[in-house]
């Protein structure tokens, strides 16, 4: 008979530090159950939205001048003639296998063309995230603790007209200032400028600081409005009082008792934030020529290339989900009420 283990009580403190509490347990299972269900409900709704795009599959591939009957033939080779849910069987059980199929445009497999995109959409949205986070969290924080004055003015106005402005905006003037009338940035990022071995390491980051910038002013604003709010809060809550009555120097008390409560929700929004930026850059990689993941489903929809477009989208909806499960993950692991014993 196996011997049972002695109680959580008995255990030393640095034991029951590496035991999970079943309520981290708990959020996290929950997080991840409805992690996979919106996997599965992206599923359908990608596949359903590549059958409802207009246009006919065969005539998309061979062009307005092909024959009918050879259109015909390549629908029936490609299965576009079967019943819709067959369809979509079919397809979700070879994509569980990591099989997306042939991209009718390249005629060649889809996955290495939906990694590649991926890991350049990876490079220029980490460059933004390792930019962003620490000027946004900073910024916000400096606000707080000037609240009501002038650089909190200028900080809080600032980073709400940055976010207000689209990002087909700022870039095109980004692009009009810094690249056109300046021309001390250039305005292209492709795939020979920014692939790693196609050029040295400052030339390629180069080329990636105006695709960078309309993302990080966007996201300043964000994260700074969130770091503020937090700060704020917390500068007034009971426990910054007591460790000021105690007689705490001004600079432990902020970063001891400040910070460690008031940036809980801007680290778990930025987690947030990271699956947009890997995934979400449609307008800025078509403006900036970018070879990521943003530029292929735009092409792949203009194309019709339907294995194309519902595997990069499927790609982009599991970047977004693995980001949201991290961020969850994290918001256990620093917020100490989802750690607290039962009853407590």
């Amino acid at each position: 008979m196996a011997t049972p283990l002695p109680p959580m009580s008995n255990l030393p403190g640095a034991a029951r530090a590496f035991v999970p509490h079943a309520g981290v347990a708990r959020f996290l299972g929950r997080r991840a159950a409805w992690a996979i269900f919106t996997l599965w409900l992206l599923s359908v709704l990608v596949f359903a939205g590549g059958q409802l795009l207009p246009g006919d599959i065969g005539r998309a591939v061979l062009g307005p001048l092909a024959d009918a009957r050879a259109v015909a033939a390549l629908n029936h080779e490609l299965g576009a003639d079967r019943p819709v849910l067959d369809q979509y069987v079919s397809w979700i059980t070879h994509a569980l296998r990591g099989d997306f199929g042939m991209s009718w445009s390249y005629k060649e497999p889809v996955a290495p063309f939906v990694g590649s995109a991926l890991l350049q959409s990876a490079r220029l949205g980490l460059l933004a995230f390792v930019v962003v986070v620490p000027l946004g969290i900073a910024g916000g924080v400096w606000a707080a603790l000037h609240e009501g004055r002038l650089i909190d003015r200028a900080i809080s106005t600032g980073g709400l007209c940055a976010s207000a402005v689209p990002e087909f905006v700022s870039s095109i003037v980004l692009i009009l200032i810094f690249g056109v009338w300046l021309r001390w940035l250039p305005i292209e990022a492709t795939a020979e400028a920014t692939a790693p071995g196609g050029a040295g390491v400052l030339e390629q980051l180069r080329h990636l600081v105006l695709p960078v910038l309309p993302l990080v002013l966007v996201f300043f604003g964000y994260l700074a409005r969130i770091a503020r709010a937090g700060t704020i809060t917390a500068l007034d809550a009971d426990y910054t009082r007591t460790a000021i009555l105690k007689g705490l120097p001004s600079h432990v008390v902020i970063v001891r008792h400040v910070l460690r409560n008031a940036l809980l929700p801007s680290v778990t929004v930025a987690a947030t934030q990271l699956g947009y930026l890997i995934g979400g850059l449609v307008v800025v990689e078509s403006l900036f020529r970018y070879p990521g993941v943003g530029s292929l489903i735009f092409n792949a929809a203009k194309a019709k290339d339907f294995p194309l477009l519902e595997a990069a989208v499927l790609a982009v909806g599991a970047v977004y989900t693995l980001a949201n499960l991290a961020a969850d993950a994290l918001h256990a692991f620093l917020d100490p009420r989802l750690r607290a014993p039962e009853g407590a």
